[in-house]
């Protein structure tokens, strides 16, 4: 596995966002659901598309912190412009296991 250094890792912008809106996406070729993440005042909500539908519902995912890279170009699934990337990890069923905060932090806090 090739390294990074410091100022490398701080190119990607990390934040953690609350899940204020779930929309079912039909359209997605793999099981997806489309959601809406509030990054705080400063950054504002982003649109992100999340193949989680394996491990969660929508009513389970509305007030929920997730982990996003906020930093990413945009980029088209399907009808759906994606501009957050959701962080996961996959488990030894292949379904996506969101990756959260332990504790609330405020919204729009940099991974340190």
């Amino acid at each position: 596995m090739s390294q990074i250094d410091w100022n490398d890792f701080q190119k990607v912008d990390i934040r953690v966002g609350t899940i204020t809106e779930v929309h079912d996406f039909p359209k997605a070729k793999k099981p997806a659901f489309r959601l809406v993440v509030d990054f705080g005042q400063e950054i504002g909500t982003l649109k992100s598309s999340a193949q989680i539908t394996d491990l969660y519902d929508r009513d389970s995912l509305p007030g929920k912190q997730v982990i996003a890279v906020i930093n990413f170009p945009p980029r088209q699934i399907g009808p759906v412009m994606s501009q957050c990337l959701v962080t996961g990890f996959h488990d030894q069923n292949g379904a996506v296991v969101l990756a959260v905060p332990d504790a609330h932090v405020p919204d729009g806090t940099r991974l340190c």
